[in-house]
């Protein structure tokens, strides 16, 4: 599998045309795969802002919440405003829907949408790069576990479950520009490198 420089990946992002204001980048993929670090990797080096869905998501609304990212996100930045969004409560209502302080994410050249669903069919023709990052099942899964504890399994096992049903039906990996894998045993340098399908 092809190892290719993340330089070249955002000098790929920033050869596409812009979709309004700015380019949007999703990177998206089941729990555990290695999203989130792609992600800040990608960011540092693009000086580019990141959402993250877990600001929006719960573990009992899946994929409901998108109305509010597309309102509050996805809507300001492609037309040239910053993104000003109310996040989860994670801390106060760990187990529900609530909602508890705001984030604001500047409009830029390239803004990073990370997270489960982000290049979902809904926002698909908006984003200007959709990476879809994937790892071995049981990789992901103890990757979820060792992070938030044995404690939370019932609720990994549920979450699951509506990855294993949404994903197949959104077509999310098929629509992605680059394919990464986020467990890779190739040679490379995670800090400034990805192993690409």
């Amino acid at each position: 599998m092809p190892v290719i420089a993340l330089s070249n990946v955002i000098a790929d992002i920033r050869s596409r045309p812009p979709v309004g204001a700015t380019r949007l980048v999703g990177i998206d993929g089941p729990a555990g795969s290695g999203k989130t670090t792609l992600a800040r990797r990608l960011s540092a080096l693009a000086d580019a802002p990141i959402v993250a869905t877990d600001d929006f998501t719960s573990w009992s609304d899946f994929a409901g919440w998108w109305p509010r990212f597309e309102a509050q996100v996805v809507e300001p930045l492609l037309a040239g405003r910053d993104a000003h969004y109310q996040v989860r409560d994670w801390v106060g209502d760990e187990y529900g829907d609530g909602l508890n302080g705001w984030k604001t994410t500047s409009c830029a050249p390239i803004v990073v949408l990370e997270g489960v669903t982000s290049t979902r069919a809904a926002i698909a023709d908006r984003l200007a790069y959709r990476i879809w990052v994937e790892a071995p099942v049981e990789v992901r899964r103890a990757r979820g576990i060792d992070r938030d504890g044995e404690q939370y399994r019932d609720l990994f096992e549920r979450w699951w479950a509506m990855e294993d049903a949404f994903f197949p039906a959104d077509g999310a990996r098929d629509r992605a520009d680059l394919l990464v894998q986020g467990a890779a045993a190739e040679p490379h340098d995670p800090q400034t490198t990805v192993v690409t399908r």
